[in-house]
C-alpha cells in the first residue's frame, strides 16, 4: 500500500456542526503495485480522480465542520462502491466476498476496482491477485466507511441528527434545455438518502448564487448514500457533484481562483444545514 494514510479526518475532535463531509475520489496516492500493473500512462489513471475536490471542503472545515478525505487514488479502490461490486474477470483467484454484485457500474468497468475507461479501454496489464483485492477492502474501504459511521454517531449524540455530504466533481454536462448548463447535481437516491427539506434547502442555496442545479439526474448518489443515509433516524446523506469547469482550468486539471468561490458555496450550504438542525448552536462559536 501507499506510505501515507489512506484517508484523513479533518476538523474538531468533538463535532461542532451536524454536517460531515466526505471526499472519496480526490486521492492522488498511487501504490507501487498499482503503477506496476497499469497498461496505460498515469494521466489515464488520473482521469478517474475528482481533481482537487478535497480543496472544496477547506472553508467548511475552517468554519468547524468535519471532513473525511481519501488520499488513496480511485484507481486502487473506489470508496463509493459496494465491496461486492467486483468484476471477477479482473481478479486472479476467487474473491472471498460473498454474493458479488454485477451492477451496471461493474459492467461499465467502474466497479470497486476500476477496470476500463472509454477513452483508453482496459487499464491493467494483468489481473489483480485476490489477496491484494481483499487487503484493500479490509485496510482501506472498511476503515473509511467505519470512520464515517462513527463520526455520524458522534454527531447525532451532540445534535440529535447528522447530515453527510459526499463531495464529487463531474465533467461538464451538455446543455439540454434553455437556461444554460446544469453546473451542480444533488443526489439523494430519489429520496432514500435524505429528507426532502434537506435537499430543498441545498438547492435553494445554490440557486441563490445563480448556478443551475439538478436533482438526481444524471447522478443520484452511490454506495456512500446507500450505506449511511437513514433519514428516519435523522441521518441524512446527499451527494454533491460540482462541474469541474467551475474551478479547474480549460484542461480540467489545475485549480483556478474560482475554487475559492466553490468552496465558499459549500461552506454556505454547510452553514445553512447547520442552522436547520441546530438553530441555537452556531457552528463556529469562537
Amino acid at each position: 500500500m501507499a506510505s501515507e494514510p489512506a484517508f484523513s479526518i479533518l476538523g474538531p475532535a468533538t463535532p461542532r456542526s451536524p454536517v460531515l463531509l466526505a471526499v472519496p475520489h480526490a486521492g492522488r496516492s498511487y501504490p507501487a503495485e498499482v503503477v506496476a500493473r497499469a497498461r496505460v500512462p498515469m494521466e489515464r489513471l488520473r482521469a478517474l480522480e475528482d481533481r482537487h475536490a478535497e480543496r472544496l471542503v477547506a472553508q467548511a472545515v475552517d468554519a468547524g465542520a468535519t471532513a473525511i478525505v481519501a488520499h488513496l487514488a480511485r484507481a486502487a479502490i473506489d470508496l463509493n462502491r459496494d465491496p461486492r461490486e467486483i468484476d471477477p474477470a479482473m481478479i486472479e483467484g476467487k474473491p472471498g466476498t460473498e454474493g458479488l454484485l454485477m451492477t451496471g457500474k461493474v459492467r461499465a468497468g467502474l466497479g470497486l476496482f476500476p477496470r476500463r475507461l472509454p477513452s483508453c479501454g482496459e487499464l491493467w496489464r494483468t489481473r489483480m491477485p485476490v489477496d491484494a483485492a481483499m487487503r484493500r477492502i479490509a485496510e482501506v474501504h472498511e476503515p473509511y466507511h467505519r470512520a464515517i459511521a462513527e463520526r455520524i454517531e458522534a454527531t447525532r449524540a451532540v445534535f440529535g441528527a447528522a447530515v453527510l455530504i459526499d463531495c464529487h466533481s463531474m465533467p461538464p454536462l451538455p446543455v439540454r434545455q434553455a437556461g444554460g448548463p446544469v453546473r451542480i447535481v444533488i443526489g439523494d437516491r430519489f429520496g432514500a438518502g435524505a429528507a426532502g427539506a434537506v435537499v430543498d434547502l441545498v438547492l435553494a442555496v445554490i440557486d441563490g448564487v445563480g448556478l443551475r442545479a439538478a436533482r438526481n439526474h444524471p447522478y443520484a448518489g452511490g454506495y456512500t448514500i446507500d450505506r449511511h443515509g437513514r433519514p428516519r433516524r435523522q441521518v441524512h446523506a446527499i451527494q454533491i457533484e460540482y462541474d469541474r469547469s467551475l474551478y479547474l482550468d480549460a484542461a480540467l486539471d489545475a485549480p483556478t481562483a474560482q475554487i475559492e468561490d466553490c468552496g465558499r458555496l459549500l461552506a454556505a450550504i454547510v452553514a445553512e444545514l447547520g442552522a436547520l438542525f441546530s438553530p441555537d448552536l452556531p457552528m463556529a462559536a469562537e
